[in-house]
Formats: structure tokens, C-alpha cells, sequence
């Protein structure tokens, strides 16, 4: 269905439609839409115009006597050409900056934070992404002993965003010998992406001598150390609210979101995969998840130098898109400005 090939009635209607019943979450009938927008014509003629929409599938009624409900088509419709997006109060943007913008906290710190605040304000489950680093360009990469066999490797990437992790060796490695086999890493690696190094680490590696148990040490946690992580790189806040919402009333409904919360590697990736520049807005049974194709999702990019993030909200189809599109919007410029403070500390 088209758009233009929407009349105005036909628009103002649906716009009137979706506001109430997002609003009250119950059915809406010609009698409520006349009495509560005033627009100027007759009750009759109103439900003459909720029956053009249902048979152009963006309302629908789900009992036979109940009033109508939009569908995700015509909720697509709304947020593609009818939303107009709130204007966030002074306050609320004081309360979101406030909340993120502090003073000596890590990335996973700010992410986290993030997803509180977007949980709270909304009253929907917030959801932050960390970076992508795969994309990040390696600033420099550190080796250190931190206790027998055991060593803790530190990525920093050009955006000055490092992430660290414990690798065991399986002998004593000396401390000349370990910074020795840093400066070669850092001569061979430095100023490529990591995923360009996870992809050709071997090859950069093989005429280089003397490190031999280093080297295999390295090749042997490619993975682990150059690739994306995809479970512990998702925070998820706000859970309880969702109870609010007469969407999750049944235990089933919130069973099935609760379990892919759970397993945050398959929201992640789906987050990934449709996260675009500015706001995306998926909704219903365009998400590709079957716990959540009765959810929708607003979310939007952050960048720190060359590589980006997520943020957004996920809730109900039944939700206030035009406020929380400024919501996740605001937020989004805000943790830019926070990692990017993060970054010049860093330096």
C-alpha cells in the first residue's frame, strides 16, 4: 500500500487511531475518534473510513464487535510518514546527559549506565551494544605478566577504546622476551583493522624467529583476541518494567522475550546486523526473532572515532514512538560525547 495513495481522511484517522490506542491499549471505534479529536465528521463517516483501512491491512479488528487496532503495516505507516517526533523537556535532556556524562567511568561503565537510563525513562527494556572494535584501526597492542603463566592483553584501538583479556602460556615467559615479542607485534600490526589482522595474523607472523612458543600463543587465540564479541558486549536494563505493559500480562509472552534476553550472542547479533546511521525502527514481524516479532525496536547508532555502537529501546508495538524516537536520539548524541571524552583521556 502507498502512501500517497492514502487520502487525508484516510491519514488523519489513522494518525488518531494510533495516538489513542497507544495511549489507552484498548480497541478504537468511530464513536471514540469523533468524540475525542474533533474533526469535523460524523461518526458514520468515520467508520466508513476504519473500514477502507482494514481492507488496506492497517487496522484490524480483534473481535468482531470490538473497535480496531493497528497492524504492523500500519504502524509502518505511521512512523514512516505520520510520526512527528516530541520535543524532549530541558529537564529530561538535563536527567539523560547527567546520568552519562560522569567523570572517570570505563566503556563497560557508560554502556551500562546507558541502558539504566534508556530503561528508566521509558519504561521499556534498554539495550546498549558495545562497539564494533573489528573495524577499529590497532593503536597499539600491550603484554603483560600478570601472574605465572598468565599474561593479560591489551587492544587500543585508533578511537583510544582498548579492550582487554587473560590468555595462559604454558610456561614461564620472561619479561625482556615478552616485551621483545610486544615490540614485533605492535611493528607488524599497528595501523591495520582487527579484523584485517584475525584474517592474515599467520601470514604477518611467519618469518618472524625466536618467539616461537609466543607466536603459537598468539595464532592459537586469534579468535579471542582480534574477533567481535558476541555475548558479554550487550547490556540489557528494565526487564521489570515490561511487566507493566499488558503486551507481557501472559507468563508465556514474557517467557519467551526472557529467554532470548538471556542469550544475549543472538540479540546481539541481530542488533548488529540491522543497525543503521540514525534511528531504525523495526517493528512486529520485521524482526527476524520469533520471541520478539510481537516487540518493537527503536534503536539508533553511536560512534567513538571509526567504530560504532548501539542503543535503543524494545518494547510493545504498542508504544510512544514519538517520544521515544527523541529519546533514543538525545541519548545516542550523548554517549558519542561521553566515549569521545573517554577517548581524549585516554590519549
Amino acid at each position: 500500500m502507498s502512501f500517497e495513495n492514502l487520502g487525508e481522511r484516510e491519514k488523519k484517522v489513522l494518525y488518531n487511531l494510533i495516538k489513542y490506542y497507544i495511549q489507552s491499549a484498548d480497541p478504537v471505534g468511530s464513536r471514540v475518534i469523533a468524540n475525542k479529536f474533533q474533526m469535523g465528521i460524523s461518526s458514520a463517516t468515520i467508520r466508513n473510513t476504519l473500514q477502507d483501512l482494514e481492507e488496506l491491512g492497517l487496522v484490524q479488528q480483534p473481535h468482531t464487535s470490538a473497535g480496531r487496532i493497528p497492524t504492523d503495516a500500519g504502524y509502518r505507516v505511521y512512523v514512516d510518514y505520520l510520526l512527528r517526533p516530541e520535543e524532549l523537556s530541558s529537564e529530561l535532556r538535563d536527567q539523560i546527559k547527567t546520568s552519562i556524562l560522569r567523570e572517570g567511568r570505563g566503556l563497560n561503565e557508560i554502556l551500562g549506565q546507558t541502558c539504566r537510563v534508556l530503561g528508566e525513562i521509558t519504561n521499556q527494556l534498554g539495550v546498549t551494544i558495545a562497539p564494533r572494535f573489528e573495524s577499529g584501526v590497532l593503536r597499539r597492542i600491550d603484554l603483560i605478566p600478570v601472574a605465572d603463566e598468565r599474561i593479560m592483553v591489551v587492544v587500543v584501538v585508533e578511537s583510544g577504546l582498548a579492550r582487554s583479556l587473560i590468555i595462559e602460556i604454558e610456561a614461564t615467559i620472561e619479561d625482556r622476551q615478552l616485551k621483545e615479542f610486544e615490540r614485533v607485534l605492535n611493528e607488524r600490526l599497528t595501523g591495520l583493522t582487527l579484523g584485517e589482522i584475525k584474517e592474515s595474523i599467520n601470514q604477518r607472523l611467519a618469518d618472524v624467529s625466536g618467539h616461537g612458543r609466543l607466536i603459537k600463543l598468539v595464532v592459537d587465540s586469534n579468535e579471542k583476541i582480534w574477533a567481535e564479541s558476541t555475548s558479554g558486549d550487550i547490556h540489557i536494563s528494565g526487564t521489570d518494567r515490561l511487566l507493566q505493559h499488558p503486551e507481557f500480562s501472559s507468563v508465556e509472552t514474557i517467557s519467551e522475550l526472557m529467554r532470548i534476553i538471556e542469550n544475549g550472542t543472538v540479540l546481539s547479533e541481530f542488533l548488529k546486523s540491522s543497525s543503521e546511521e540514525g534511528i531504525v525502527i523495526t517493528i512486529g514481524h520485521e524482526n527476524k526473532i520469533n520471541e520478539i516479532m510481537n516487540c518493537s525496536l527503536v534503536t539508533s547508532s553511536y560512534k567513538v572515532g571509526n567504530i560504532s555502537g548501539s542503543i535503543g529501546i524494545i518494547g510493545p508495538t504498542r508504544m510512544p514512538y514519538s517520544k521515544l524516537v527523541s529519546i533514543v536520539e538525545c541519548t545516542a548524541r550523548t554517549i558519542t560525547e561521553a566515549l569521545s571524552g573517554l577517548k581524549r583521556t585516554e590519549k
